[in-house]
């Protein structure tokens, strides 16, 4: 069942939304009706209550907005019982509606902005898409702006794994209130000019332990063979199985992405002299971390912010803070 609203919005502009679900269908061949359906009741009709809580003279527009955008999100797939990505059904009915105000004014914008952020951060292999969702629904009542909307779900985007986003979630910070800007790291009362050139100079600031990435093909993770690494300013360049990857990580998370065999071969090789191999473990200045393989065989790569370990005898990546 929907709402007593979006029924009656339905039942006063029925030729309308009828016409507009015929075109969707000439469209999109495969376009499941009962699948749309399911999606109006399950994703559409929490958006259409809030707005018409929010700014009731508004809630035809918005509603009609989100019809279109329903439409063509179950036409691809992407919405709807059988969707490849079940997170944006759970964006639109649980996170969206907590922008009421916002989608009251410019439905196609958030929905279009939310939708697409759900749908890379679900892609995101080791991201942590209800994390996002929940930070963003907590900042929501701070929120006025589309700016400003972009700019904190960026910022959460990068904070739940999405590492690559580093550079332009800080600078997306920076046109933020910094009140804003300082809620969204969780850092209420500090000055926003010093966690941001702390955040800057350190990738790895708040997680002094690192991480560990990657596991074999067979089990579901990325390397058919242990991979061999090298480090270029951005991250690592990795060589497993014949394939190569760019690897990308920080505190909040670690991404791959495709790369080239001339990558690997240009990659650096060289090694800071605060760093060394101590039978089975590491040793980066006065800190020692044991490793979990055996001695002998263990490689390093390094860059200015980070040190991956490898071993003939594993399929992961260890990700070790330099500073």
């Amino acid at each position: 069942m929907i709402s007593p609203a979006f029924a009656s919005i339905l039942a006063s502009g029925r030729a309308q939304f009828n016409a507009r679900a015929l075109e969707a269908r000439r469209r999109f061949p495969a376009l499941d009706m009962a699948a749309f359906g399911a999606f109006l009741r399950d994703g559409v009709d929490p958006l259409v209550v809030a707005v018409a809580a929010a700014a009731p003279e508004r809630v035809g527009g918005a509603t009609l907005a989100a019809y279109d955008m329903a439409l063509e999100l179950v036409g691809h797939g992407l919405a709807g019982p059988a969707a490849k990505n079940p997170f944006l059904n759970t964006v639109w009915r649980e996170l969206a509606p907590q922008f009421a105000p916002l989608l009251a004014t410019a439905p196609v914008e958030v929905l279009g902005m939310l939708s697409n952020a759900a749908v890379h951060i679900a892609s995101v292999a080791g991201a942590r898409p209800a994390q996002w969702q929940r930070e963003l629904a907590a900042l929501a009542p701070q929120i006025a702006t589309l700016a400003q909307l972009r700019a904190v779900g960026q910022v959460l985007a990068w904070r739940a794994g999405v590492a690559h986003f580093r550079l332009g979630a800080l600078a997306a910070a920076d046109t933020l209130p910094p009140a804003l800007a300082l809620a969204a790291f969780d850092e209420p009362g500090a000055q926003w000019p010093q966690v941001h050139a702390q955040l800057l100079g350190n990738p790895w600031r708040g997680n002094t332990e690192g991480r560990e990435f990657g596991s074999f093909t067979g089990l579901g993770g990325a390397f058919g063979t242990p991979p061999q690494v090298r480090a270029t300013p951005d991250g690592f360049v990795v060589r497993s199985a014949e394939r190569h990857y760019l690897l990308v990580a920080d505190a909040y998370g670690a991404v791959l992405h495709g790369a080239t065999a001339q990558e690997f071969e240009q990659a650096q090789t060289g090694m800071p002299a605060s760093v060394r191999v101590d039978g089975a473990s590491v040793q980066i200045g006065a800190r020692r971390i044991e490793l979990d393989v055996p001695a002998g065989d263990i490689a390093l790569a390094a860059n200015a912010s980070t040190l991956a370990v490898t071993s003939p005898w594993t399929h992961a990546i260890r990700l070790l803070p330099l500073a």
